[in-house]
């Protein structure tokens, strides 16, 4: 029985190690479209790990599509952000998709946005996936957004209620940050209970400095999960140690959850923060460790 139980337990912790390996594997990485990025990535980032570029309303949706097509030129596989708030119609939505189909980009992320709603935007991330719809789905991938922790303005029932508004029009779900392997556990189980079977793309953070993490995190909505932090010093210790916030204990600590037959968790979406060149090196590192 000793032995049997033991087997059992190798056989877990392999299991587990090949969850974290498939997943860094199949990592993509986000950037802020900031002027010194793309010089970065074309440095750092090998072309065959995607990029996402975000938007965000004190940079404008140009941003975005530019250096999405000037990554998209150099070979890389690149996701924009459309933020449905920040795209002024059907008629703007119509001169986006094809400027993006021109330059050969054929996944989006299609977020709600930051930007306050106004009369010309669309109201939600449900409206415009609507529109691209009725366009015919011009894009074979499409994202939205998931929420393991609270969000800041709108209430978790309406976030689970929204996946499942948003599915029939979406490829894959990208989770936001947590830093709760209790709380990635139960969001998943939720979601999957709900009957929302769309992939999903872990959000992680890529290695970053405390005060960096711990800024972002609370304007992006992840209150319990800092909160969490603060009051494990000791895990707080280990988390952000000199070379910052990797994540491996989070996703070591969530891998039983992620490779569970049903959870569906097809990658990363690591939050690099425009800190690609530490995020490669750690992700390229981690995998030479577990493959060797």
């Amino acid at each position: 029985m000793r032995n049997t139980g033991r087997l059992w337990g190798r056989e877990k912790a392999a299991h587990d190690r090949e969850t974290v390996r498939r997943l860094l594997a199949h990592a993509r990485y986000e950037v802020l479209p900031t002027p010194t990025i793309e010089e970065k990535v074309l440095a750092a980032v090998p072309r065959d790990v995607p990029v996402t570029v975000t938007a965000s309303p004190s940079k404008g949706l140009e941003q975005t599509l530019a250096m999405a097509e000037r990554l998209t030129a150099e070979g890389y596989a690149v996701v924009p952000h459309l933020a449905a708030r920040m795209v002024h119609g059907k008629g703007e939505l119509v001169e986006v998709v094809a400027r993006l189909q021109a330059a050969g980009i054929d996944s989006i992320f299609v977020p709600g946005g930051d930007a306050e709603p106004s009369d010309e935007g669309y109201p939600d991330a449900l409206a415009l996936l609507e529109d691209l719809a009725a366009m015919g789905s011009p894009f074979p991938h499409v994202g939205i957004a998931g929420y393991p922790e609270s969000h800041p303005t709108i209430h978790d029932d309406l976030t689970v209620q929204s996946m499942w508004d948003k599915r029939r029009h979406a490829t894959h779900v990208v989770s936001n940050l947590t830093f709760d392997p209790k709380v990635m556990r139960r969001w998943l189980e939720r979601l999957r209970h709900r009957g929302v079977t769309l992939p999903l793309l872990l959000g992680l953070p890529g290695p970053v400095d405390r005060a960096k993490l711990l800024t972002m995190a609370t304007r992006i909505g992840v209150g319990d999960s800092t909160r969490f932090l603060s009051k494990q010093k000791g895990m707080m210790t280990r988390l952000v140690a000199p070379g910052g916030f990797t994540g491996e204990r989070f996703l070591e600590q969530c891998a039983p959850t992620l490779g569970a037959p049903g959870a569906l968790v097809e990658g990363l979406h690591v939050y690099t923060f425009n800190q690609v060149e530490e995020t490669e090196a750690w992700r390229r590192d981690w995998l030479q460790r577990l493959e060797g």
